[in-house]
């Protein structure tokens, strides 16, 4: 197929484009690089560096379908510059969207995120009738889009799969976590383990969970970029389903920083501070409808997560 991957610069994005490249599809990449890395963006796909809003010189009628990963993700940062986060996550959604429809492209899959359920209390795993009660506006943005998925859907016959993802992290196929700003744990943690100095922090030790940290389903990039493909081959126009993808277990922060120990053999110091404002004792995905309609199995273990994601942090330190 011929396919638009929009933000196939970034993390998630690039490690999609490789395995679509892999599968003997034709790609091109729409990213501004904002936040994107020209040099992730895998050899065999074509570059269009461009704004989300201006897809529209970039569709045209021989694309197949779209698989959209452009988007803002800094929570912190949604919620002080909440504009950002509309204009691209849902102005340039619609852009898109509004592109696709006078070309006639009927096929998209769109990376969500689990930010659009909120805090769910007790729920656990949550699955994807949970209530959508979003705590900030970056998860704001992630639901107003899928309910414009869901309109489109039924008013121009679009098939769209949103796949709502937990936590994820690795590497895979050479790509791996590169952010300007890292708010991720486990790179934030190979950062120390590397020498990277300081320590590692901890927030919050009282959550009513089994050692008082937060709970959080790490899912293996790898895993979740096949569900992309598996998305891919099940969309159908006309025809709008959302899809949590996660490994339906979950790690505490503590069990997190055992790991990286283990994997890296070096020490990491840690450091408790005070909650986060918003953060959830528990996330945890609910993964049964992803298992079922897209045949989709995660395999990948939490130690092979971190291995890969440390294998990717040593290629990237400057020689000694």
């Amino acid at each position: 197929m011929r396919l638009l991957v929009t933000g196939g610069a970034g993390y998630v994005g690039s490690v999609v484009t490789a395995l679509l490249l892999g599968e003997g599809h034709e790609v091109t990449v729409l990213d501004d690089l904002s936040t994107g890395h020209a040099d992730a963006v895998p050899e065999g796909a074509r570059l269009v560096v461009a704004d989300l809003h201006e897809a529209a010189d970039v569709l045209d009628p021989s694309v197949d379908a779209v698989l959209h990963f452009a988007a803002k993700s800094l929570v912190g940062e949604s919620v002080t510059a909440p504009e950002k986060y509309w204009r691209t996550n849902v102005s340039g959604t619609l852009a898109l969207l509004e592109a696709a429809l006078r070309h006639g492209v009927r096929r998209l899959v769109f990376s969500s995120s689990a930010a659009a359920y909120g805090d769910p209390g007790s729920d656990a795993p949550i699955g994807e009738t949970a209530p959508a009660v979003p705590a900030n506006p970056y998860g704001a943005t992630k639901l107003a889009v899928d309910h414009m998925l869901e309109s489109w859907s039924g008013a121009h016959g679009l098939g769209a799969v949103s796949l709502r993802y937990f936590n994820v992290a690795g590497a895979h196929l050479g790509a791996g976590e590169r952010h300007d700003t890292e708010t991720h744990l486990v790179p934030n943690l190979l950062r120390v383990a590397a020498g990277g100095g300081g320590s590692a922090k901890v927030f919050g030790t009282d959550y009513p969970t089994r050692d008082g940290t937060a709970v959080r389903d790490y899912l293996h990039v790898a895993d979740l970029a096949e569900a992309h493909l598996r998305a891919l081959e099940h969309v159908r126009p006309g025809s709008f389903r959302v899809h949590n993808l996660g490994t339906g277990g979950g790690h505490s922060v503590r069990e997190v920083i055992e790991a990286v120990r283990r994997v890296t053999g070096r020490p990491v110091p840690v450091e408790d501070a005070p909650r986060r404002a918003g953060d959830p004792a528990v996330l945890v995905a609910a993964n049964d409808r992803a298992r079922r309609e897209l045949g989709w199995e995660p395999v990948r273990t939490l130690d092979e997560t971190v291995a890969d994601a440390w294998e990717f942090a040593l290629s990237r330190r400057a020689p000694a």
